[in-house]
């Protein structure tokens, strides 16, 4: 079955979460069952399959780093999904620079175009799974300032990477536009079928 779902809901953004050890090392791990879950509070979450460092370290810690992969740190980040032993760093292998945060103590990717400090807000194990889900607010963020047109992030100049089924990757690809319709201008128009 994780086949079937990693394959069929996809693409999925990836979580470049880092974290420390109880013993000071710096971890980073990425994890591509993630999202936003509010923004008001701003609050983002990311699923561990399997009590990995990145569960261990949050629990510790009470906070982490959720940075992008950008499309030049795609090789970078599937290098930090091995297996490293938890007092070995990601961060020296990978060859990235692991940037003091403002707000907390997990550092950030200094490599990484947005890095989003969090707080822990809770933990929750997925029931009868071995799967948690660690939500945090996001207390600081940091973006390039080459990330930034008209006033937005503009995803095209983010280029995040996408993780699809296997040992598949993906990118943005070809970006289009679609205004969201209100039901009001629906009115004036046609449905588009009898149902």
């Amino acid at each position: 079955m994780r086949h079937v779902l990693n394959a069929a809901i996809a693409p999925r953004p990836i979580a470049w979460v880092s974290s420390v050890a109880e013993d000071g090392t710096y971890n980073l791990a990425p994890h591509s069952y993630t999202t936003v879950f509010s923004t008001k509070p701003p609050i983002v979450g990311f699923v561990s399959t399997g009590p990995k460092d990145t569960l261990r370290n949050v629990r510790h810690g009470r906070d982490f780093v959720y940075n992008i992969v950008g499309e030049a740190l795609a090789e970078r980040m599937n290098l930090t999904s091995a297996d490293f032993p938890p007092d070995v760093s990601e961060f020296a292998w990978a060859g990235l620079t692991p940037v003091a945060s403002d707000l907390v103590g997990a550092p950030r990717v200094g490599e990484a175009v947005i890095a989003m400090e969090c707080r822990l807000v809770d933990i929750y194990q997925v029931p009868g799974a071995e799967s948690w889900l660690m939500l945090g607010e996001v207390v600081r963020v940091h973006i390039a300032d080459a990330v930034w047109s008209n006033e937005r992030i503009d995803p095209a100049l983010v280029r995040p990477v996408t993780r699809l089924g296997g040992s598949d990757y993906g990118t943005l690809g070809e970006l289009f536009r679609m205004k969201r319709p209100t039901y009001a201008g629906l009115l004036d128009q046609e449905p588009a079928t009898d149902a």
